[in-house]
C-alpha cells in the first residue's frame, strides 16, 4: 500500500498505526503537519515497507504481537533499549521485541527506515522450525543489530525486496509468491540473529531423501527453508549441509531444478504462455525464470513453448 493525503498529525499516525502498530506520536519539531512517506507489503506473517515522517518525532509504542526492525537508510533513530541509549543509522538496526514498551526518543526529520515486522507467533513458531527444535526461549534478540556482519545477507535481502514497493506490487502481494518471500525473509533473519545450533542430530542421507521425495512429490507447494527442515526432522543449517554432502547442491536449488522440470513438461505440451508457466511453479520473475531455464536447457522457455 502507499499512504493517502495526509490532512495532520492525527491522520499520519492512523496510516502507520494500520500497516504497523498503534503508537503515541509527539511531534518535537512543532511543524504543522508531516511529510509522511509509506509503502508497504503484506507477506503473510511479515510486513516490510519504507518510510518517513519528515519531521523530528519521538514514538512510544508496546509492540503489541510482533516484532519490529527498523533499518535507517538515512539520518539518525534514537531509543532506548534494555541497556541504555540505542542509536541506528545506515549500516545498523534497532530491533523492538514483540508486547514490550519501547520508546524512540528521536526519529529525525532526515531518517528514512526500511521496517520489518514479523508478527509474533509466525516469528516463534519458525525460528522452532528452522533451529530444529523448542527454542523460543533462546531466540534473545539484541536491541542494536549490525548490518555488516552475520545479517548482512538478510539485510540484502529485505533492501532487494523493498525497491520493489516504489513500483507496482502485484508480485510481493501475490499469494503465491509473498509467503515464499516471507519465508524466506524469515529464516534469513533468524539464522542471523539466532545462536548457533547445537542441537539437531548430524546429516543423514535419509534426511535428504525424504525431503526430496516430498519436493517430487509437491513441487507447486509454497516451500520455506522450514518446511524442508520439519520434514527432514533436522534444523535449517543441518539440512543444508546435509544436500551440501550428499547431492552437491543447496534444498532451494533441488527445488528449483524439479520445477523447472515441470515448467520444461508444461511448455513441451502447449497451450499455455510462458508467464503463467513462471508463475505456476513459483517463479515471481518471468525474466529470471527464463535465464535459469536457458541455464539448465540451453534453450529459451518460448523456443520449447513454439516446439
Amino acid at each position: 500500500m502507499s499512504v493517502p493525503e495526509i490532512e495532520d498529525w492525527d491522520d499520519a499516525s492512523r496510516v502507520v498505526a494500520d500497516v504497523y502498530f498503534p503508537h503515541r506520536l509527539t511531534d518535537l519539531g512543532k511543524v504543522d503537519r508531516p511529510e509522511l512517506e509509506l509503502v508497504s507489503a503484506d507477506l503473510g506473517g511479515v510486513t516490510i515497507g519504507r518510510m518517513s515522517w519528515g519531521a523530528d518525532v519521538a514514538i512510544e509504542c508496546d509492540y503489541p504481537g510482533a516484532y519490529e526492525v527498523n533499518i535507517p537508510l538515512s539520518g539518525r533513530l534514537e531509543s532506548q533499549g534494555r541497556s541504555g541509549t540505542v542509536v541506528s543509522e545506515p549500516g545498523s538496526a534497532t530491533v523492538f521485541r514483540a508486547d514490550t514498551p519501547s520508546l524512540i526518543t528521536r526519529w529525525d526529520a532526515e531518517c528514512s527506515v526500511l521496517g520489518i515486522k514479523f508478527d509474533r507467533d509466525h516469528l516463534e513458531r519458525e525460528a522452532d522450525r528452522i533451529l530444529g527444535g523448542p527454542l523460543r526461549s533462546r531466540l534473545e534478540l539484541p536491541d542494536r543489530l549490525d548490518l555488516r556482519g552475520s545479517a548482512q545477507e538478510w539485510h540484502r535481502l529485505v533492501a532487494s525486496l523493498s525497491e520493489q514497493l516504489a513500483g507496482p506490487t502485484r508480485v510481493l502481494t501475490n499469494p503465491l509468491v509473498s509467503a515464499q518471500l516471507g519465508g524466506a525473509v524469515t529464516t534469513a533473519f533468524v539464522l542471523a540473529v539466532a545462536p548457533a545450533d547445537d542441537v539437531s542430530p548430524a546429516p543423514r542421507p535419509g534426511m535428504v531423501r525424504r525431503v526430496l521425495n516430498a519436493l517430487q512429490e509437491d513441487p507447486g507447494r509454497v516451500w520455506t527453508a522450514a518446511d524442508m527442515a520439519e520434514i527432514a526432522g533436522t534444523s535449517v543449517r543441518r539440512l543444508q549441509e546435509a544436500f551440501s554432502e550428499y547431492v552437491g547442491s543447496s534444498p532451494s536449488a533441488c527445488l528449483r531444478d524439479i520445477r523447472l522440470d515441470r515448467a520444461h513438461a508444461d511448455l513441451a505440451a502447449g497451450g499455455i504462455t510462458v508467464a503463467d508457466v513462471a508463475f505456476r511453479w513459483g517463479f515471481s520473475h518471468p525474466g529470471r525464470f527464463a535465464a535459469a531455464f536457458r541455464k539448465r536447457y540451453g534453450v529459451t522457455p518460448t523456443e520449447i513453448l513454439r516446439g
